[in-house]
Parts: C-alpha cells; structure tokens; sequence
C-alpha cells in the first residue's frame, strides 16, 4: 500500500504529537537522544544524535530498520501502566559536538551497567567502531530478492520432474526467451 504524501505528514505529525507528549523538551535542534527502560533487572539503553531532535525521534517511531525501533514498538513508552516502556531524554549541543558527546553518552551508560542497543559506538565521522551485532535489516527489497529465489527453485523443480519445454527455434525473440528461462531456472 502506498501512502500520499497527505497521509505521511499526518502520520510525522501525529509521532511528534507522541514524542512531545512523553518527552516535552524535544525540540528540532540539533543534540543526543538517550532511551532507556529497566526490566526484570536488566538495564537497556539506546543512545543516538540528530541535527533535528524531533524529526528523527518521531522516525524511529514508524521506521523498521534498528532493533531500537521494533522495541519501542513492542515495549511502547514508559508510563504509570507500563513501568517497562522506554523512558526518553533529550540534550542539545551543536551539530559540531553531536559525534563526540554521543560517543561519551554511550561509553557512558555502557560502563554504567546498560545493555546498549546500539551497533557502534556512535559517531558519524570515521572513528566510529562496531560494538553489538550488526545484521543486516530485512527491508522490502530483501524480501523481493528471497521471493525470487523461491520462485526459481520451485520453477526449476516443475521442469525437472513434470513439465518440458517447447519453442519455435527459428524465431530469434523466442530463442532468447528460452534463454533467458534457462538462466531464470538455473539462478544465474
């Protein structure tokens, strides 16, 4: 399904609408975000910088590309009825300070006890480092290319034990047709 761009505004605005509610200081500078929630013990904590606050707050809301993301989907924000939802706070500090302080924020709160969601140790210049496992995300187009490969196994089986192909072999376009199936069935 493809939303309008109507319909997306009005998704951005109602995920301000929520960050603002449990996080009132958030705003559009520039500056580092910390989630953290506390469960059965454990400490966890994500920890990350924008140059609009607000903006990429309300993206994680609706994105699926970061554990971070799917979590705060799953766990939803802290409140009296939910004591293991994400709590959020905001700090701004200028577009020139955002890789060092993120980067302290997360040694930080990972000396501190947290488990950290994060997958570097932040930045977004080049001395940034892996520190958590860092799998690849499922998107669209994955899904798009395991479809395809189903599809040319499953194909290649119909040929192998039932069906048998047939193709006027004097005709160029149908020649390349058939090649073209070769290849589709062979995965090349």
């Amino acid at each position: 399904m493809r939303l309008s761009i109507k319909q997306i505004k009005a998704i951005e605005a109602n995920n301000k609408r929520e960050i603002k509610a449990v996080c009132p200081n958030a705003n559009e500078q520039s500056g580092i975000y910390f989630f953290t929630r506390r469960e059965n013990g454990f400490k966890y904590a994500y920890i990350g910088q924008a140059k609009h606050l607000l903006s990429r707050l309300a993206n994680h809301l609706h994105c699926y590309d970061l554990y971070i993301d799917n979590s705060l989907r799953k766990h939803k924000f802290y409140n009296a009825n939910n004591l293991t939802g994400w709590k959020l706070e905001v700090m701004c500090f200028s577009v020139d300070e955002l890789d060092e302080k993120e980067r302290y924020y997360i040694n930080s709160y990972a000396n501190g006890g947290f488990q950290m969601l994060n997958k570097t140790s932040g930045g977004q210049d080049g001395g940034k480092f892996g520190i958590g496992e860092n799998k690849p995300s499922k998107c669209y187009r994955d899904g798009l290319k395991q479809g395809y490969t189903n599809a040319q196994r499953d194909v290649a089986k119909l040929f192998d034990k039932w069906l048998k192909i047939e193709y006027d072999k004097n005709k160029k376009l149908a020649v390349k047709a058939y090649i073209k199936f070769c290849e589709f069935i062979k995965g090349e």
